[in-house]
């Protein structure tokens, strides 16, 4: 019994152990391998370090390797798909350039830059951009199923708003046009370079809040608050009325505005929030039906009164 279990355990050591090895991302704990320090155009060793994006395993070294020279190494697990870094005047995905890399199946590696002008694929243009590469200081490679982007940027200082985003999987570019899709995922952060302190930041923060408070306020209390003047304050007339009547409509009117907001959000970020945006359009219709009797009451007593 002894003897089978120690040859179990001798066996998931040794096929075990080398599937381990293969499977190791980077992390600013470990140290760069000195081959693969080699093929880099520049050293990174002593660069500043910071896991941006956990959920992705995405790492950023950099440096100001000079007045005007900053240096940069991306890194992130090459799952057949693109790896792109964007940097942003304001957060934002549209209106910024980016460093885009993946590697075929052939095993050959590619780096373009791209100017992200819109969130169509037209207007994602590659060679078009306003990152300046320093010289031949930009490559990329691949060791141990993690890209490595690595470049230089003639500027003094880069934008510290930087985007993150990787491609849906087993869709790259290709020649001739090289068109981007639209990622799969992305993140938007800003960092201090002088201290390396990198933080997630929300795209449109301000939509979103106001998007969410309207319909709280609409759909969920005002509406309610309506409804229970209509049932409660019927012995204080014609109070109770005018009560119901000044809720139901701020009410709706707030809705409205805030499914409005949801339709702008989901159009900004083209996400994926089609039960979301069903129920909104069902409860849209519901307070639609709500307040059409009001309008036909109106409507009624005004052809009654101008004949």
């Amino acid at each position: 019994m002894k003897a089978s279990l120690m040859s179990l355990a001798f066996s998931f050591l040794l096929f075990g152990l080398p599937l381990n090895v293969n499977s190791q991302s980077d992390s600013c704990t470990s140290t760069l391998n000195p081959n693969l320090i080699g093929q880099l155009p520049f050293d990174p060793t002593s660069f500043h370090c910071r896991a941006v994006w956990g959920a992705q395993g995405y790492i950023l070294r950099y440096s100001q390797t000079a007045p005007t020279v900053w240096s940069f190494v991306v890194s992130a697990p090459n799952t057949n798909s693109y790896v792109a870094m964007g940097f942003s005047p304001d957060g934002n995905m549209v209106g910024s350039s980016a460093v885009v890399g993946w590697a075929a199946d052939n095993g050959v590696a590619m780096m373009k830059r791209y100017y992200l002008g819109g969130q169509s694929t037209n207007l994602v243009v590659p060679d078009q951009t306003k990152l300046q590469f320093a010289g031949n200081s930009s490559s990329i490679i691949t060791a141990s199923s993690t890209i490595y982007m690595a470049f230089q940027l003639n500027t003094s200082q880069p934008e510290t708003r930087l985007i993150y985003a990787v491609g849906p999987t087993g869709i790259l570019p290709s020649p001739p046009g090289f068109r981007l899709t639209q990622h799969s995922q992305e993140i938007s952060t800003s960092i201090n370079y002088a201290t390396g302190q990198s933080q997630q930041q929300s795209p449109y923060a301000s939509l979103k809040r106001t998007h969410g408070i309207l319909n709280m306020l609409g759909w969920g209390i005002l509406l309610a608050m309506g409804a229970m003047a209509a049932r409660y304050l019927k012995q204080w007339d014609p109070i109770w009325f005018y009560s119901h009547t000044l809720f139901q409509s701020f009410g709706f009117i707030l809705g409205v505005a805030g499914i409005i907001c949801g339709f702008v959000l989901n159009d900004r970020l083209q996400s994926n929030v089609n039960k979301h945006k069903g129920l909104g359009i069902f409860i849209l219709i519901l307070g639609c039906l709500q307040v059409c009797p009001f309008v036909f009451l109106l409507s009624s007593q005004c052809s009654a009164l101008y004949p």
